[in-house]
């Protein structure tokens, strides 16, 4: 199991993120949120793009936003490997995977608690990943959702069923216990249950 760190809980990015960078953690999960999609607001690109400064890690960005396409150049610009985008959008989600890919990163899409799982299928050829959200998405330190157990099974057998070789990552109330819930996936986005804990590369080693 591959492990992905927010530090959307982190009272101290700086600080954190150095702290993180001397783990054996795969990626830093970067939430973005625009006040609009969901309804908080992170800080902007002219601060984020700064993380460079404080970790090496691979980057997995995740855009809760309405307009997807103003972000994924700026952060295109970084050490990424995947940027997510939301199934929800009303805006063209094709689009937004193309511009993705041409960037040489790979696209990711997400899809929220409620949605149905069968709103991916147009996509699937498309995507490198989903990204199951088992809480609502917005906010860090929310509890697992308990139906997103059967739902990750759900997304994992209809990736099987168009044999797409796409990873799934969860992300939400991840934590020691609930990550057994997780056994079909290929990554955890873990935030609270790592930052604000004692010992990071211990949180992280458990979720393995």
């Amino acid at each position: 199991m591959k492990v992905s760190a927010s530090f959307l809980s982190s009272k101290n990015p700086a600080v954190d993120l150095t702290k993180l960078n001397d783990t054996d953690v795969d990626y830093i999960h970067v939430d973005i949120m625009d006040g609009k999609f969901v309804p908080n607001k992170t800080m902007p690109f002219s601060e984020m793009k700064n993380i460079y400064k404080y970790t090496s890690k691979r980057l997995d960005v995740h855009l809760m936003v309405e307009n997807p396409k103003e972000y994924i150049p700026l952060y295109a610009e970084l050490n990424t490997e995947y940027i997510t985008i939301h199934v929800e959008l009303e805006e063209d989600i094709m689009e937004c995977l193309e511009l993705i890919k041409s960037y040489s990163i790979k696209a990711g899409l997400s899809i929220k608690p409620n949605t149905k799982v069968s709103e991916l299928i147009p996509y699937l050829p498309y995507i490198d990943m989903v990204l199951v959200m088992s809480v609502e998405p917005g906010a860090g330190g929310q509890a697992f959702i308990e139906e997103s157990e059967e739902r990750i099974k759900e997304v994992r057998a209809l990736l099987n069923s168009y044999n797409i070789p796409a990873v799934i990552n969860v992300d939400g109330g991840i934590n020691g216990d609930t990550v057994k819930r997780c056994s079909e996936c290929d990554i955890v986005t873990a935030g609270s249950y790592i930052v604000n804990s004692d010992n990071f590369q211990d949180k992280i080693s458990s979720l393995r």
